[in-house]
């Protein structure tokens, strides 16, 4: 006999929950992978393994964006992540042509971010302590950065910042996820501005980073399916 749903008579129950059971543990693998690619690549950052970060690294995003699609989420966040791959893919040569594509591709998935975050409200006070950072990192920066990355990295810096305190607006997950994503990028503009840095500097800016994508994308879709 066909379980094919017939009429005036219901699917069995085992037929109906097969597709959301399915997804679910689509979503948890994709998890635990992205789980451990994050410390595939943080742990070959502090063991200085170039090829474990060359081989984790462009794993980390399609996989959390797996994740999020098992969740529901829309099609912006799903961009905003991609745009983020490819920014990872271009950072991983080390030349000025690369560091620009990579920039570029960041900022546009900044602009998904602010699309999706609407214009739901945030913080005014907030939106101070972001604007007084943005000017002050600039300015600090500015002499130290060669000649002709200063414009983009503050038309960068613009965006990121202006997509960091607009996450604050879905909660207080996205919006560490958003102050994060800032802390990340600020590394690496002190780096190319050759300034001192921490030990394993790279470690931090992944650590950063990840976290950042991970609370962004998991508080969208925690807000969007607290809406539905």
């Amino acid at each position: 006999m066909s379980t094919a749903e017939s009429p005036g008579r219901p699917a069995p129950s085992w037929a109906a929950d097969r597709a959301p059971g399915a997804r679910l543990r689509l979503g948890r693998a994709a998890l635990v992978a992205f789980a451990a690619a994050t410390a595939v690549d943080l742990g070959s950052l502090l063991a200085d393994w170039h090829l474990g970060h060359v081989l984790a690294k462009p794993l980390l995003m399609p996989l959390l964006v797996v994740y999020v699609i098992t969740r529901g989420a829309p099609r912006l966040l799903v961009a905003a992540l991609l745009f983020g791959w490819g920014g990872d893919l271009a950072l991983l040569f080390d030349a000025e042509p690369a560091f620009l594509i990579g920039m570029g591709s960041f900022a546009v998935g900044h602009v998904c971010y602010l699309v999706l975050f609407g214009k739901r409200a945030a913080n005014p006070l907030l939106g101070g302590a972001y604007t007084l950072a943005l000017l002050g990192t600039v300015a600090l920066l500015w002499a130290d950065l060669p000649p002709d990355l200063r414009i983009p990295v503050a038309g960068y810096s613009l965006l990121l910042t202006a997509m960091a305190f607009r996450s604050s607006a879905l909660g207080l997950r996205a919006g560490i996820g958003g102050a994060l994503f800032l802390l990340s990028d600020t590394l690496i503009a002190s780096g190319v501005a050759d300034w001192p840095q921490l030990p394993r500097p790279d470690f931090w800016i992944m650590a950063t980073y990840v976290a950042a994508q991970y609370l962004l994308a998991t508080g969208v879709t925690s807000r969007e399916a607290g809406v539905r």
